[in-house]
């Protein structure tokens, strides 16, 4: 049984109509029957369910540490008495085997908090006698049990089957569709356990796990699940500290739900959803930052919705088809660097969104740093690696080696949420040990700011940023904008102002880009009178040697561009030059591939993977 309760908050906000814009999230709280428990384990011993516990504890927690931290029961796929024998021989293949998990095998992820728990195993090519298509990377499947669960409100956008076959051992088992996973929803102990493999519901293809491939794995997992630990404990009232500066600052954002103009999917409206779900810190290690569209915006490529004019020239004209809103071909354009922010987690996009209107979009928001740095004045595009990326919380890493996407999750009596990382560079993410199992630390540089699609130069410069919170079906996208302008005034320790449809909009201050290589001016040669002595000439030619003005030196940038790369080239670009041209030999990973000036044409299926492709984001 769970009882639903609204998240208490304290919002200390000067006016009644500030403070009913941002909310706090409602949460449900899991009542666990702990008797029915440990009534599941063999051999429990005597004593309470507590003590019982405490016992399995100590012998699962050498291969899954911080098991005893769960607020629910742990369900693994574990032959768990076989394992507890051994455990209690003090045999070595306890703590080094996979033999007890049958042809799955425990990743470096596993975490276990106030919010119930969270593990990920993995099914490498050819384990378990599954036909298999997808030979790619190993499968991962992920099982999480809440102490509590986020409520939503609707669209849910998904599609539910029940599961017949697993009734009997999971009464009232469903397998959902939902968001690019099968889910196999059920309840045990009071508690909603959730499991759960990315897949696409289309035909097997070597590029992508379908989903029908993915259920007889899933169904196998399912058949091996066996109680491995957790602690009874009291779980409080979660609470978030709403508290929005006093002060004023020029921020400006148009509220959530605000897209650009017809940019939605089908043209509908975005995600009107004024919740904050984590109290964090803004992913842009510092600022000014804007959350701003990458596809609608100048230099954009409007994402198949088509366009007026030529893309691929500095400077040209263009509209996209949806709104005919007038675009510069020039990323460095001082509307993508200034306010106002404008939402786009609902934009047009290909990948499954449940919160979104039309069941589809993009999944986040699209952040860009406070400047762009480009490497000539005949460049179109941005240099990657100018600015840095903070860890938004103390937290867990979830991430296979090159994987493109960083998920970081967060585990407290507060908030069950993950927070998901793109366009960083994969290899650069490798060689900083951003991978599965690693902790960091809120405030810690975790990356730069990059322009990787699926590959260097695939997309603009900016971060692409995530959230998605537990619910009873398991993890799901919300609209992260008021949490992200809830942590951006506080870093900049100052109120933002929402726009609303009839405002008076500002000018859009002028703001160039920094050029690193800037043209030389040319000087004219120095007359010197005969007359003029030796040591006068010799001045002179020692205080410029060329006879004109020191050469100018180009403005500082944020941070430094990346150690790895080449250095940019000194010579001026040709007017008209396409930008790609000389920016894929600048600042970027030898041997990364120019692109045009645009986001990458998206291919038409299957839909990218969202831990494995980001082509659109």
């Amino acid at each position: 049984m769970r009882f639903p309760v609204l998240v208490s908050a304290a919002l200390l906000i000067a006016s009644t109509a500030a403070a009913a814009e941002i909310q706090p999230p409602r949460i449900t709280l899991t009542q666990v029957d702990w008797t029915a428990a440990a009534a599941s384990i063999a051999n429990p011993g005597d004593g309470a369910p507590a003590a019982q516990f405490a016992r399995l504890n100590a012998q699962t927690d050498a291969r899954f540490p911080g098991l005893a931290k769960s607020s629910v029961p742990v369900l693994l796929p574990i032959a768990i008495d076989a394992f507890r024998a051994d455990a209690a021989a003090d045999r070595p293949e306890a703590k080094t085997s996979d033999a007890y998990f049958g042809p799955f095998h425990p990743s470096k992820f596993f975490l276990a908090g106030p919010g119930g728990y969270s593990a990920v195993f993995m099914l490498n090519q050819g384990d378990g006698g599954f036909r298999v298509h997808y030979k790619k990377k190993p499968i991962e499947i992920e099982i999480t049990g809440a102490g509590f669960t986020y409520d939503l409100d609707g669209p849910e956008n998904q599609q539910v089957f029940p599961a017949k076959d697993l009734e009997a051992t999971f009464p009232g088992i469903k397998r959902i569709l939902r968001e690019a996973h099968v889910r196999y929803v059920f309840e045990r102990f009071g508690v909603p356990y959730v499991v759960s493999i990315q897949c696409y519901d289309r035909r097997p293809s070597s590029r992508f796990l379908s989903c029908r491939e993915a259920d007889p794995i899933a169904v196998r997992f399912l058949s091996l699940l066996n109680t491995a630990g957790g602690a009874p404990q009291t779980l409080a009232t979660p609470h978030l500290d709403l508290t929005e500066p006093q002060a004023k600052s020029d921020f400006t954002y148009y509220g959530p739900g605000d897209l650009i103009p017809n940019t939605g999917w089908h043209k509908l409206p975005g995600r009107a959803d004024y919740h904050v779900y984590a109290d964090m810190r803004f992913p842009i290690a510092d600022a000014p930052a804007y959350v701003k569209s990458q596809s609608f915006m100048p230099w954009g490529d409007c994402y198949r919705s088509g366009h007026t004019g030529r893309l691929g020239r500095k400077d040209g004209s263009y509209t996209c088809k949806v709104n005919g809103i007038p675009l510069t071909f020039n990323e460095s354009a001082a509307v993508n660097f200034n306010y106002p922010w404008r939402d786009n987690f609902c934009e047009l996009r290909d990948f499954q969104v449940g919160q979104c209107p039309g069941g589809f979009g993009h999944q986040g928001e699209d952040i860009k740093p406070g400047n762009c740095v480009m490497n000539n004045e005949g460049s179109d595009r941005c240099l990657p690696y100018q600015h840095t990326i903070a860890a938004v919380r103390d937290g867990l890493i979830w991430r296979l080696p090159g994987n493109l996407a960083a998920y970081l999750v967060i585990n407290t009596p507060n908030e069950f949420v993950r927070f998901r990382y793109l366009h960083m560079n994969p290899k650069y993410m490798d060689e900083d040990g951003l991978v599965s199992g690693r902790q960091v630390s809120r405030g810690e540089i975790i990356g730069k700011v990059a322009t990787w699609g699926d590959f260097e130069n695939g997309t603009s410069y900016h971060l692409h940023f995530n959230m998605q919170v537990m619910t009873k079906v398991g993890w799901v996208w919300v609209n992260p904008y008021m949490s992200l302008v809830l942590a951006y005034e506080r870093m900049i320790g100052g109120r933002g102002t929402e726009l609303h449809e009839g405002d008076t909009l500002p000018p859009v201050p002028d703001k160039p880009p920094v050029v690193l290589h800037p043209p030389l001016v040319p000087q004219p040669k120095p007359i010197i009178a005969e007359t003029v002595s030796a040591k006068t000439t010799e001045a002179n030619t020692t205080t410029d040697a060329k006879g004109g003005e020191p050469e100018t030196k180009p403005a500082s940038v944020e941070t430094k561009p990346d150690p790895n790369a080449p250095q940019p080239p000194t010579t001026e670009a040709k007017p008209g030059d396409a930008a790609a041209k000389a920016d894929a030999k600048a600042g970027v990973e030898a041997g990364g591939t120019a692109n045009a000036g645009v986001e990458p044409a998206a291919k038409p299926a299957p839909a990218p993977s969202d831990r494995n492709s980001t082509a659109g984001q």
